[in-house]
């Protein structure tokens, strides 16, 4: 934004004053004129001697009072000795009034007209805006003052705003449909199948539908949590746990899983103090930045969990050796639906919301969640979580 702009008060209060005081140096300079040009005049037609005369009078007029007023009244007129304004004074004055009233309303509508232009300009975006057109901006006024150029240019953001969320709206409502018909389709065919005599009714076929019905609710758990989050109402349970032994726990429940993918979770955790978190949201997270390695990471890889203190709370370090992930995948990779190339395969269980959910659950606790490409290779993703107050 221009720093050149006034504040809305000074531009206003400005551009007032400044007519107002122009108005009056206007008359009164017209009027300084008047008698100036007229004193010349007369000066000018005088003789000589009785000019040297009127000069003296000027400097002195109690030398002879009769003498100077005659003078006056014989070359100014009787009516400039008169102790009350001439009539031609003031009809000068009315045609100077007259003449700068329409001066002033003109002035007025030019100096106001930026200040109209940054409405009007603002009434016809946000008149798009309530038809859908979330992308329109309204154009800055280069001479408006700083508050309605600040006020446009926030318009302006928001607008940006709305249509990257109404974007990702779009794509989050086609992928959801994707993802839940997908797992309904499965078992819906399943059970049509063993119904038409094509699969036999037994426990195995059966376990197959609860298979995919079972995805099907831990997809709309995952949005619901999701949609909480959104809304500002994921509830948190807070309590004081302890951060290494939260990964512990959670490495332990995965180490099945870790055995069979042949990968090592190695936690570098001394015993910190006390954090004031929901123990099962963090849990969550924790689990789901393992089995995201888990499935992804290269057979005979490790994983390494590091925890630190940190001057605001703590930060969690999970860096793998595995195959990583797409540079252009790292801005997107914290989105809804979102996977990257090595693991679009529906079968490696992830339904593309784990991620989103470790965010939510993150910034719910007032920290974040960020992933970066190390120069050795793998995948580095790291969770910052402040401390909190037990009484806030």
């Amino acid at each position: 934004m221009n720093n050149n702009h006034q504040s809305l008060w000074r531009w206003i209060c400005g551009r007032i004053i400044s007519l107002a005081v122009g108005a009056v140096i206007v008359i009164a300079v017209c009027m300084w004129l008047r008698f100036a040009v007229q004193n010349y005049w007369n000066l000018h037609r005088m003789p000589p001697a009785l000019r040297d005369e009127f000069l003296r009078l000027v400097d002195n007029p109690q030398a002879d009072p009769a003498r100077f007023h005659y003078i006056v009244d014989t070359w100014w007129g009787l009516n400039y000795s008169t102790p009350s304004i001439a009539s031609g004074d003031w009809l000068l004055l009315s045609v100077l009034v007259l003449v700068m009233i329409p001066f002033i309303v003109f002035m007025g509508l030019k100096y106001a007209r930026p200040l109209s232009a940054q409405f009007s300009q603002l009434r016809e975006a946000a008149e798009e805006v309530t038809q859908g057109e979330f992308g329109r901006q309204a154009e800055l006024v280069r001479e408006a003052p700083a508050e309605m150029v600040r006020f446009a240019s926030d318009f302006n953001a928001m607008t940006r705003q709305l249509a990257r969320y109404e974007k990702e709206l779009r794509a989050s409502h086609v992928a959801m449909a994707h993802e839940l018909r997908s797992p309904l389709t499965a078992a819906m065919g399943r059970l049509q199948g063993m119904l038409d005599g094509v699969f036999p009714s037994d426990p195995q076929q059966l376990a197959m539908v609860m298979k995919q019905l079972q995805l099907l609710n831990r997809l709309t758990d995952e949005l619901h949590l999701l949609s909480l989050a959104d809304a500002g109402q994921l509830i948190l349970d807070r309590e004081a746990i302890s951060l290494d032994e939260l990964l512990r726990e959670r490495a332990a429940w995965l180490k099945p899983q870790a055995d069979a993918a042949g990968i090592s979770v190695i936690i570098h955790a001394a015993p910190a103090s006390p954090l004031y978190a929901d123990p099962l949201r963090l849990g969550q997270v924790f689990t789901v930045l393992m089995e995201n390695t888990l499935r992804y990471g290269k057979p005979g890889g490790r994983l390494d969990i590091r925890l630190h203190p940190t001057a605001e709370g703590y930060r969690i370090d999970f860096q793998d050796d595995g195959p990583g992930v797409a540079e252009s995948f790292l801005p997107v990779m914290f989105e809804r639906f979102t996977r990257a190339e090595t693991s679009r395969a529906r079968h490696s269980g992830g339904s593309g919301l784990g991620l989103s959910i470790a965010r939510a659950i993150c910034q719910a606790h007032g920290g974040d969640i960020q992933a970066a490409l190390p120069e050795g290779g793998g995948l580095w993703i790291g969770v910052t979580l402040p401390t909190v107050d037990a009484s806030q």
